[in-house]
């Protein structure tokens, strides 16, 4: 079928959105990977919140199904960003769909019988925060590598497929490790390999800058 043109949803800082060619893209995944408090959780529940507004304010008139894995989602933080929006707090947390997801095997399961929610209840956008950490612990040691990578593969290539059935945007956060390797530069690297490398169409690096400021980089 005809691709359904690409919308993008503000992340309501314009200096992002400008790096990201105007907001997180339909059809796509971004993945935003940091340390912890880097803000890539922050900008999930913001995209949650700026989904639902009117398309000239940057939004998609639409829900959002949150996919929570660490128990990081955060009511009280929509509440405030709504009301800083002037919208209504009790309004806009109806229409994010929160799931949390117990392990690998139960997060892939979840975006397997998204369709029915993205359907019923009009969704534009798929946030998980975190993608990688189930996977992460369910296969941890060098030997279950493969078995991670080819799991992990298996649930990009799913969302992407839905990214594009729906035209909806999916956005990831990623986790870091440290590469002892590295000498000189950043030893921060995102888990998930090359695998997320492909996958992801576009991965914003973040990290604290000065004065609470965040550093965001494509």
């Amino acid at each position: 079928k005809s691709k359904s043109i690409i919308a993008k949803i503000s992340t309501c800082c314009k200096s992002l959105d400008t790096l990201l060619g105007g907001g997180v893209e339909t059809q796509a995944i971004s993945e935003a990977y940091g340390q912890f408090g880097s803000g890539k959780s922050q900008l999930g529940f913001q995209l949650s919140v700026m989904v639902q507004m009117a398309k000239e304010r940057g939004g998609l008139e639409s829900g959002c199904l949150f996919i929570d894995t660490e128990n990081t989602f955060r009511p009280e933080r929509i509440v405030q960003m709504s009301r800083a929006l002037k919208l209504e707090p009790e309004k806009i947390l109806r229409n994010i769909y929160v799931a949390r997801a117990f392990n690998s095997e139960h997060q892939m399961l979840l975006i397997e019988k998204a369709p029915e929610t993205i359907e019923n209840k009009n969704i534009k956008l798929i946030v998980i925060d975190s993608l990688t950490s189930h996977f992460r612990a369910d296969y941890n040691g060098r030997g279950e590598l493969a078995g991670r990578q080819q799991k992990l593969n298996r649930h990009l290539h799913q969302l992407q497929r839905l990214a594009d059935a729906y035209n909806l945007a999916v956005y990831v956060t990623n986790q870091v490790m440290s590469d002892p390797a590295m000498l000189f530069g950043d030893p921060t690297r995102p888990v998930g390999g090359n695998i997320l490398g492909h996958m992801s169409t576009y991965r914003m690096y973040m990290r604290r800058g000065k004065e609470g400021t965040r550093i965001c980089k494509m």
